[in-house]
């Protein structure tokens, strides 16, 4: 039986330290009827002659080289152009084992394709240290697109990422990634879950996220990190307008990111008001969500810290995220 043409889309951003690995592991797909649509966004390193490199060796890869958009407009640049039947992502400084196309495709197989979204998990990769985390249990289940927004919500296995997936094609003609903001993946997801009656999971880590200190997610606070606020939010307003019963799981996901973005600021300058007003959200629901059976240990340790007062809190989280890298 003819494979399907898959596109994989790889958004390009000064990356010429990891881009090299990243390519490799494409190339070397044992799923080998491939659309790879490297899009660089600007990058003022070597990272646009790499790609062309590639794409002169290996048909299979096309280069867009275009003004840096963001990651989002990256994104959706390749949707725009995209020929396959189905769509992945890969972010340019991770890798994939030589079976994330094969794993996900095999997965949506085994439901005779009435699932049109399957998943892996992710080995978390610190460069510093080399150490790596599963985040996966090698389990496999089909999963209605309900509850995995409520597994998304309580960190279940299920990620918000937009790699580390493989969707019909068209599950992103009325999904695109909202330009010129942060964390647009949070405000993606969960459109493509309520599209999907079934979703195939396997939680076998099949892509190496790197996490590096420049990173967006890790960089340190500024104003547009409250971006993640405004996405969790509108993730939960529909979310709930779809599916009241999860109420609950949504206002998880909203504490979780003002803790997230609480993290952010408690290095920064000027941030008095924002912290704040994140500190002033987390008391109002707290109740809440400690009542709720499903929130996670992580959340109710947090919420001791922070009883604890500012000073201590900001101790105990470097004290944890400098065990986390190590």
């Amino acid at each position: 039986m003819t494979q399907p043409l898959i596109s994989v889309i790889i958004p390009i951003y000064n990356v010429e330290a990891y881009l090299q690995r990243c390519l490799e592991s494409v190339a070397k797909q044992d799923y080998q009827n491939l659309e790879v649509i490297l899009v660089d966004d600007g990058s003022m390193d070597d990272s646009g002659i790499i790609a062309d490199q590639f794409a002169k060796h290996d048909r299979r890869f096309k280069v867009i080289h275009q003004e840096n958009a963001g990651l989002s407009a990256a994104r959706n640049r390749g949707l725009d152009v995209m020929h396959g039947e189905y769509v992945t992502f890969i972010d340019s400084d991770d890798y994939v084992t030589l079976d994330y196309v094969s794993f996900m495709y095999q997965l949506l197989a085994d439901t005779n394709f009435k699932a049109p979204l399957a998943l892996c998990s992710l080995m978390n990769v610190y460069p510093a240290t080399g150490r790596q985390q599963n985040c996966g249990d090698g389990s496999q289940a089909v999963l209605s697109g309900k509850e995995c927004i409520e597994k998304m919500c309580y960190h279940d296995l299920v990620d918000t990422c937009a790699y580390a997936k493989l969707g019909k094609a068209e599950l992103y003609q009325t999904v695109r990634f909202p330009e010129g903001k942060l964390f647009e993946d949070i405000a993606t997801s969960y459109q493509l879950f309520m599209q999907a009656e079934q979703v195939a999971c396997g939680f076998s880590p099949k892509y190496f996220y790197v996490i590096r200190d420049n990173s967006i997610v890790t960089a340190g606070f500024k104003p547009n990190k409250l971006d993640l606020l405004a996405m969790t939010d509108q993730m939960a307003r529909e979310v709930v307008a779809h599916y009241p019963d999860l109420a609950p799981a949504v206002l998880r996901r909203q504490v979780y990111a003002r803790f997230s973005t609480l993290n952010q600021t408690l290095h920064a300058d000027d941030v008095a008001q924002v912290q704040a007003e994140l500190v002033a959200y987390l008391r109002t629901h707290k109740k809440a969500v400690l009542k709720n059976p499903k929130t996670p240990r992580r959340d109710h340790l947090a919420y001791l810290m922070l009883g604890l007062g500012l000073p201590f809190y900001r101790w105990a989280w470097d004290f944890y995220a400098k065990r986390k890298g190590n």
